[in-house]
């Protein structure tokens, strides 16, 4: 298995610094068909990913472990744990998105879940990225409302948007994730992303919705620094050709 991948935090600071937009394929480890990963791990590796993402709302498949260490065996990419809650850590990724859904109101998800990761982690060598994750209303229920009891910012309410986003950077926040959610039928709004991306100085990450490649180039353009492709990659593992 190759070395763990450091600094990741620190790349994804300089690929902003350096007008790099970086891309992250999200895996959810519920839908993966293992007899087909040969497949999929090689249309990510001739892919224009810089980052794979691990994780989901619910993760019931007991394969985190192992598809992580092939994941790691079979591409050169970070490997970054984006987890629904505690159960999804695993010291086999090279980093984890430590997670505030600043969004709603659910203790659980603001600071209970977090208490319950920080004694696995400390036992971990992962690199842990403070993460403000903001969900965004994006036409229907995703599962990450679901399954967090909590409702989604208004999609057109976008002083309140940004005040969420800095209210995280203020609170340490090393990334502020805007997410249209799992199978969301509209993206985050290009004027949202725009907006905050002009008022906060951290890496933005935006995900949910993003259905083709002008999806990808238009939310880049508008500001995000890394952009999540997960469900359309899912759905066809040709995506980025064509």
């Amino acid at each position: 298995m190759r070395q763990k991948i450091l600094n990741i935090y620190q790349q994804i600071v300089e690929a902003k610094t350096e007008k790099r937009k970086l891309l992250a394929i999200l895996l959810d480890p519920d839908k993966i068909v293992w007899e087909n990963l040969e497949h999929l791990l090689l249309k990510i590796n001739q892919s224009p990913a810089t980052h794979i993402f691990v994780g989901g709302s619910i993760v019931e498949a007991d394969i985190l472990d192992e598809l992580l260490i092939e994941l790691k065996q079979k591409t050169n990419l970070p490997v970054v744990i984006f987890p629904g809650d505690p159960s999804q850590i695993s010291p086999q990724a090279d980093a984890i998105l430590f997670l505030s859904l600043l969004s709603g109101r659910n203790p659980d998800y603001l600071i209970e879940y977090q208490v319950q990761a920080a004694p696995i982690l400390k036992k971990t060598d992962l690199e842990i990225i403070s993460t403000g994750y903001i969900l965004i209303e994006s036409g229907n229920e995703t599962a990450v409302a679901r399954v967090s009891k909590t409702q989604p910012l208004d999609r057109e309410d976008f002083d309140l948007a940004l005040a969420t986003a800095q209210a995280g950077e203020m609170l340490g926040n090393k990334l502020v994730y805007l997410e249209a959610g799992s199978g969301a039928k509209k993206a985050v709004p290009l004027e949202m992303i725009a907006l905050i991306s002009q008022n906060i100085q951290i890496p933005i990450i935006v995900g949910g919705g993003i259905v083709d490649l002008h999806g990808i180039e238009s939310a880049h353009k508008a500001g995000a620094d890394l952009v999540v492709i997960g469900t359309a990659f899912e759905n066809n593992s040709h995506f980025f050709e064509s």
